[in-house]
Parts: structure tokens; C-alpha cells; sequence
């Protein structure tokens, strides 16, 4: 299976209009126009898996299977849906459960809808912490365990499946995801390999942020080992720099994105 990571989908000039606000937030950011054309093009891609959706472990697809999934919660969700209906697609959205309702996120309302519609919801985590990966173990437990129960009651039935925030993932994350009932669980690594947790099924994806072509999008979805390699080349560059650098990394990062023309 091959997992493909989006976030919000906006008119250009207005990145505020979904999801978290800033820089570093803005960068995985597409504008409708650069989305349908990644959607046009994976429509017509050969060699790719069929779309489909992962709602719990049980769920049986074939050994290449294409995922999309949709990470935060944004209100652009809406929009997506229905340009992913026109293909006959359904996709996975992540829902950051602090957030619903307020400016710029889905309402209950339009969870409940998209459920209807046959898009995957799951959780991502209630407050989206900046490194859920050095959360103590009461934070994880209360993230994944509250943000479960309120879209289990928002859905009428248990939710099975999640994503972690902010790309930093480890095992005590899974571990404390499949204690509170979680059997599928996303991560923002690079890979097309899957591991088992206690149970619960560990899948990674390739990310999308602005930039990313619709032909390099295309490329990864029909399982093109370089653009794959590059990635997950990238993604360990970015681990080490995160475990040597904890917080100040995060902070470097931040001075770095307000100032754009810094990482030309």
C-alpha cells in the first residue's frame, strides 16, 4: 500500500480559510487548482493501485492499494470530499478533536456528513501537540483516548483508526493509540513497509506540501523507487536533526518560515 499525506486545500492568497495558521503549517498547504490537478493525474496515472480506504484492521485490500488521507481537520475537507466524489474516490480525514467547530475546522455537523458519504474519519489527536513523540504517558492516554471517545459519539459508532501529528512518531505512540482501541494508525514516515503494535496496524505515508509537482505525486503513487528513496532520505535528515536538536529545532524552524526567502 502506498499512503499519500495532504492537509488543506485553499484559495490561493487565502491559506488562513482552513486548518492551523502560520508558516509552518502553510507550507502543506496546496491551492484547489495545484490539488485537482494532482487528482486529474493520478485519475489517469497507469500503474497505480486502486484508491481505496483503510477503516479498521480487518479490512482487506490488495497488496497495491493507493490511500489518501487528509491530516488537522481543516474546513477545506468539504471541498476535497466532493472533488474526490467525482472520481469515485473516498478518503481518510484526520480530525484535530480540540478544534471542532472553531474558525477555519470542520463541525460536528460536517463529520457526521462526510461518515455518511463513506470518507474514513479518524482522530488526530485532541490538541495536536508539537512533539506528541515526548508526550508523558497520562498526555498520550488522554490523547488518544479523548479524542476517540468524542468522535465514537459523534459517529454513532467506535472509531478504529488515526494519524500522528506533527511527524514525530514513536512506539510508546502506537502503543498508547492501541490501548485506547486505535487498530490503524498513520505516521509521517516515508515508507510502504507496516509493522504491528500491540495490535494495531502502523502504515507510513508520503507527504505532499506546496511544490510538490503533480507528476512527482504521480510518480510515488505508481511506486517509482526514486522519488521514494529521496523522500525517505529527506524524512531521516529531518529525524536526526530533530533528536539532536529537540525544541530548538522546532524553534529554528519556526525563525526560518517567517523569513521564506531563509530557505531558498
Amino acid at each position: 500500500m502506498i499512503s499519500l499525506l495532504y492537509h488543506d486545500v485553499v484559495e490561493p492568497h487565502d491559506l488562513s480559510s482552513s486548518g492551523f495558521g502560520g508558516g509552518d503549517a502553510d507550507i502543506y498547504k496546496l491551492t484547489r487548482t495545484e490539488f485537482e490537478l494532482h487528482l486529474e493525474m493520478l485519475d489517469r496515472a497507469s500503474g497505480r493501485g486502486e484508491v481505496a480506504v483503510l477503516d479498521s484492521v480487518a479490512r482487506q485490500l490488495s497488496g497495491k492499494s493507493l490511500l489518501l488521507t487528509f491530516d488537522d481537520g481543516g474546513a477545506s475537507a468539504v471541498v476535497v470530499a466532493s472533488l474526490l466524489e467525482q472520481r469515485g474516490w473516498r478518503g481518510h480525514f484526520f480530525i484535530t478533536t480540540d478544534y471542532i467547530g472553531k474558525p477555519g475546522f470542520v463541525t460536528a455537523d460536517q463529520i457526521r456528513d462526510l461518515h455518511r458519504r463513506g470518507h474514513v474519519i479518524g482522530s488526530h489527536s485532541c490538541s495536536h501537540p508539537t512533539r506528541m513523540s515526548h508526550c508523558t504517558e497520562a498526555e498520550l492516554k488522554r490523547e488518544w483516548m479523548a479524542s476517540s471517545q468524542i468522535l465514537s459519539e459523534t459517529l454513532g459508532e467506535k472509531l478504529r483508526v488515526a494519524s500522528v501529528p506533527g511527524g514525530f512518531y514513536s512506539r510508546r505512540v502506537a502503543e498508547s493509540a492501541a490501548e485506547a482501541g486505535i487498530e490503524v494508525l498513520f505516521n509521517s514516515e516515508p515508507t510502504v513497509r507496516t509493522a504491528q503494535v500491540n495490535g494495531c496496524l502502523v502504515l507510513g505515508r508520503f507527504s505532499v506540501q506546496q511544490g510538490v509537482s503533480a507528476r512527482r505525486v504521480v510518480s510515488i503513487a505508481q511506486g517509482t523507487w526514486l522519488p521514494r528513496f529521496q523522500q525517505y532520505l529527506f524524512w531521516n535528515a529531518k529525524t536526526i536533526a530533530k533528536r539532536l536538536g529537540g525544541s530548538h529545532y522546532l524553534a529554528l524552524r519556526k525563525s526560518l518560515l517567517k523569513d521564506p526567502g531563509s530557505m531558498r
